[in-house]
């Protein structure tokens, strides 16, 4: 049974179907948000690696051992959050941030500060989720000790949910 990678551009998600034949031109609705017709994805695997190369990039100039450390620390942290923990949320965020070199954009570095201030998560998506969305999510320094370069979008979110086609 073949499993098919397919991305949703509105949720900016990956999600994962599974077919009992093999079916190229089946597109499923997306799970999420019932987007029709979403974008066949190449599976992560059939990509190459890097070979180990840790060299900056102008998209992504973070240090591949650096993110993967914080990654491995911070998903154990993450882990111990529980799922009304606002603050432990931010602080787990403040230090992948610290960690990483990355910075937030002003959108959600406004919405963390109101967040630390103890505004109510749901009224800061209200008020802010249309700006949060359209702005860059991170900056990250400029090698060269310049302003900061911002990252053309995120990658994709991978829902980790197994769906049947």
């Amino acid at each position: 049974m073949p499993i098919y990678e397919f991305y949703c551009p509105d949720c900016h998600m990956i999600f994962n179907f599974f077919s009992k034949s093999v079916n190229t031109s089946k597109r499923p609705l997306c799970p999420r948000c019932g987007r029709k017709k979403l974008e066949r994805q190449v599976s992560s695997f059939s990509f190459g690696s890097r070979g180990g190369n840790n060299e900056n990039t102008e998209d992504f100039p973070i240090d591949d051992r650096k993110m993967e450390s914080a990654i491995n620390v911070l998903a154990n942290e993450a882990a111990k959050i529980g799922d009304n923990d606002v603050h432990g949320a931010v602080k787990l965020m403040r230090k992948f941030s610290d960690m990483t070199g990355m910075k937030f954009g002003n959108g959600i570095e406004h919405a963390l500060g109101r967040l630390e201030s103890g505004d109510d998560p749901d009224t800061i998506e209200n008020e802010m989720g249309d700006l949060l969305e359209a702005e860059e999510p991170f900056t990250f320094p400029d090698a060269k000790g310049g302003k900061d370069i911002a990252q053309k979008r995120a990658d994709p979110v991978k829902d980790d949910h197994l769906y049947e086609m």
